[in-house]
């Protein structure tokens, strides 16, 4: 890969503008037009006193609808991205995605079970995150019982439990009423933000920032798991510790991610090559360039189905349009590595 021309800090930083840039633009976008002004204020009374010059519908609208969702759809989108870098760089290989260890067919599992049973949306989350977190911890244990290399053993271990929670998902659209929890139970799996709140985003911050701090404290070191562990040791780098903390990290990253959206594919697999194309190979620099960039692709889907047609779109649908032909555009135009 032929070296950047501008500093790995500089385009981090363009890149944060950009993010910005799109927030506010999407809080513009609705059925319900807010002027760009009214929204600047509204934003600024929450931390400073604000003469009022706009209605409650205005700031309801603002503040209880558009942001919940907008600031969900960044953390998802960081989220998915860094854990599929993260993936990538520990594996390596380019074709790793959240998914790869079953974190996102058990979370459809967990929450197609709670929405079967009636559960709320707060509880079919719940169920969504605790399932992905056990399909996890049974990976790392079939994987701790294999021989041969620990690396291969979780991608088959992953691949096999995966299947098992998608063969319990499809049993459990098979016993689903047709006409009413089938339909609810297709649509969280293709993955949507509707009826984001304030509530709901309070909670899923909390696991997102435990998984993404440790990743990024220790992606320097990430940069070494591409050589042979004694060298890796000798300075001073214990790199199963590494692989382990970034797996459980990734994968805590893509269940709470999932909890809340609803599968959606390609933005593990396709934003971090983005990335990697902009900043280089370098983990200290593809990791941040990766939540930057899937938190703007992410909000920027977002953006398109809820404003595309009169009824919302899947993200699922749309990641997959736009994600599947850029790949293959990527595969043809340059080796993927």
């Amino acid at each position: 890969m032929r070296k950047p021309k501008h500093s790995p800090g500089l385009k981090l930083m363009i890149m944060g503008i950009c993010l910005i840039g799109i927030f506010l633009f999407s809080l513009l976008l609705g059925r319900y037009a807010v002027p760009f002004a009214d929204v600047l204020r509204i934003l600024a009374s929450v931390v400073i006193p604000v003469t009022k010059t706009w209605s409650n519908l205005a700031e309801n609208m603002v503040l209880l609808v558009r942001v919940p969702r907008i600031c969900t759809a960044v953390l998802v989108g960081a989220s998915l991205s860094v854990a599929g870098a993260s993936y990538q760089c520990i594996f390596s290989n380019p074709m790793a995605a959240p998914d790869l260890l079953g974190a996102s067919t058990s979370a459809g599992f967990g929450a197609a079970l709670a929405i079967l049973l009636g559960c709320s949306s707060f509880v079919v989350t719940g169920w969504a995150f605790t399932a992905s977190m056990l399909c996890l911890l049974l990976v790392l244990f079939i994987a701790r019982l294999g021989k041969g290399s620990v690396t291969l053993n979780l991608i088959l271990a992953g691949i096999m439990i995966s299947s098992l929670f998608q063969a319990g998902t499809s049993y459990l659209k098979l016993i689903a009423d047709p006409n009413n929890t089938l339909p609810e139970i297709t649509y969280w799996l293709m993955g949507s933000l509707s009826g984001m709140t304030m509530k709901e985003l309070g909670y899923v911050w909390i696991p997102i920032t435990i998984g993404m701090v440790p990743i990024f404290m220790v992606r320097w070191q990430m940069n070494l798991l591409t050589i042979d562990d004694m060298e890796a040791r000798t300075m001073g780098v214990s790199t199963s510790r590494i692989r382990v903390l970034v797996i459980i990290c990734s994968t805590l990253l893509t269940a709470a991610a999932v909890s809340v959206s609803g599968i959606i594919g390609w933005v593990g697999l396709v934003i971090p090559h983005i990335a990697r194309r902009i900043s280089g190979n370098d983990c200290r620099y593809l990791i941040p360039a990766s939540a930057l960039l899937g938190g703007s692709f992410l909000l920027l889907v977002d953006d398109l189905a809820r404003n595309l047609y009169s009824t919302e779109l899947p993200l699922g649908i749309i990641t997959a349009v736009i994600g599947a032909p850029f790949f293959i555009w990527l595969m043809i135009r340059e080796r993927i590595s």
